[in-house]
Order: structure tokens, then C-alpha cells, then sequence
């Protein structure tokens, strides 16, 4: 049987399987007897990817059949500085599922260059998970944190850009709409401190459960190190209705 590799987001994990990505999709997502079910968010890596950081050889020569031939769903490699010990160069694809096990791959794409202008809404998922406002688009965010970094430095980070609708450009009396965030009344208050205080970052909760919803995502999920940067869009509304709907559905839910 083939032996995959897979980065966990949530939390951060190398892990050896002998499950395809939508079969460890569920495993990880659904559970088992040992383990809470969950939302979970993991790359797939080039199977033949090795670094002397980590004792990948041995993790796979482990990843062996049960005794009833049924596949082995998880060896655990590291659980340690996984993330800026992984070459981007290694990662294939990141899987997005949802709570009940249903997988959506996504494929890394050119990143975006093109900004609105407007204020931004991070959410950090790997190796820390804060949610941020700035006033930098995408790209300088991660060179702030990683690249060129003031007070608080990562060597790695994995962050999406959340939707702000009308707040992205008038934070004070903008429309909240449909965004489902809980306290939007200081989420307002840390957006308008970007347009009157000379900062352009401001946590609004240091504490932020992991994970994040789905349908809040706006331009996508950027994982950026010391070497570059990779950056994994959605599909467009039209394709998760027409190719994605179950995944869709579930990620609404």
C-alpha cells in the first residue's frame, strides 16, 4: 500500500498514512474512539520529501498494515517546528474538511498582486492562531511576520484573509451583513484604530479558537517562510455550487 505524507494545520503534525487524502479527510475530521471530532485542514506532501529535521524514513517503514490487512490511518512523525521545516517545493495540495468529513483539495496558484486598497481580516492557523486586523494586503502581511519582522517574529506562518465586506472600507458605519463574526462592535473599534493611529496591525483576540468558518474566507490561504510563498485560492462561488456543492453545503452548515 501507498505511504502518504501529510501536514496537519489543526493541530500541527507530520503524520505517515496509508490513507488517500479524502480517506484521511475523514478519519481526521470524523475521529475515532481516541480522538475528537473536528474541522481539520492538512497538505499533502511529495512522498519522497526527507529532512534531516525529521525521522521521516523511520515514521514511514512503521506505516504498516494492521494484522486484518486494513491500512494504517496514522503514524506521527513530529508534532514539533513542523511547518518551517517543510520545503515548499514539497507540498502537492491543501485539503480543506469539513466537520463531517467531506474534503476539498485546493492547488497552489499564483498570488495575487492586486489589492482593493481597503483594510484586511487575518486569521493565523499554524503554528499560532490570533486574529488580526492590518491595513497590509496579503503579501506584506507575511513579510511583516516572517520576512521583516518589528516585535513579533515566526518562521513560518499559514494564514487565511478573511471577508470584511463593507467594514474593509468604512469600518465604522459600513453594513455587517451576513459576516458572522461574534463581536463586531470591537472588531469595528480595532479597524478604525488602523485608520486613526499610526499602526497597521491590531489583534482583536490573541486567544482565537483554531479552525475557522469556511464561508468566511475571502481571497484564500497563504502559507509563507523564510524562502517564499504559496498561496491556495477557493473556487469560485460558481464552481463550489456546480463541482463542490456537498462540500459547499457542509462548510455552510
Amino acid at each position: 500500500m501507498t505511504v502518504h505524507l501529510y501536514v496537519s494545520l489543526l493541530p500541527e503534525a507530520l503524520i505517515a498514512s496509508m490513507l488517500s487524502p479524502e480517506e484521511f479527510g475523514v478519519y481526521y475530521a470524523v475521529g475515532s474512539k481516541k480522538k475528537a471530532r473536528g474541522q481539520a485542514m492538512f497538505f499533502e506532501l511529495d512522498p519522497n520529501f526527507r529532512d534531516d529535521f525529521f525521522r521521516v524514513q523511520e515514521g514511514i517503514d512503521r506505516c504498516v498494515p494492521h494484522e486484518d490487512g486494513k491500512p494504517k490511518s496514522s503514524i506521527y512523525i513530529s508534532v514539533y517546528r513542523v511547518l518551517e521545516n517543510i520545503s515548499l517545493e514539497a507540498i502537492k495540495k491543501l485539503y480543506l474538511v469539513t466537520r463531517d468529513g467531506i474534503t476539498l483539495g485546493l492547488e497552489p496558484n499564483a498570488i495575487p498582486t492586486e489589492t482593493n486598497g481597503g483594510l484586511h481580516l487575518y486569521q493565523e492557523i499554524a503554528p499560532v492562531h490570533p486574529l488580526i486586523v492590518s491595513s497590509m494586503p496579503p503579501v506584506d502581511f507575511y513579510e511583516y511576520i516572517v520576512k521583516n519582522p518589528t516585535l513579533v517574529t515566526l518562521p513560518a506562518i499559514v494564514f487565511a484573509e478573511l471577508k470584511l465586506g463593507e467594514l474593509a472600507s468604512d469600518p465604522e458605519f459600513g453594513a455587517v451583513g451576513a459576516l458572522p463574526y461574534s463581536n463586531i462592535d470591537h472588531l469595528r473599534e480595532c479597524l478604525m484604530d488602523l485608520k486613526t493611529k499610526y499602526i497597521n496591525v491590531k489583534m482583536v483576540d490573541r486567544v482565537h479558537a483554531p479552525g475557522l468558518a469556511y464561508r468566511t474566507i475571502a481571497s484564500g490561504i497563504y502559507f509563507g517562510k523564510e524562502e517564499g510563498m504559496l498561496y491556495f485560492p477557493l473556487p469560485s462561488n460558481e464552481d463550489l455550487r456546480e463541482k463542490y456543492n456537498n462540500w459547499r453545503r457542509s462548510a455552510n452548515m
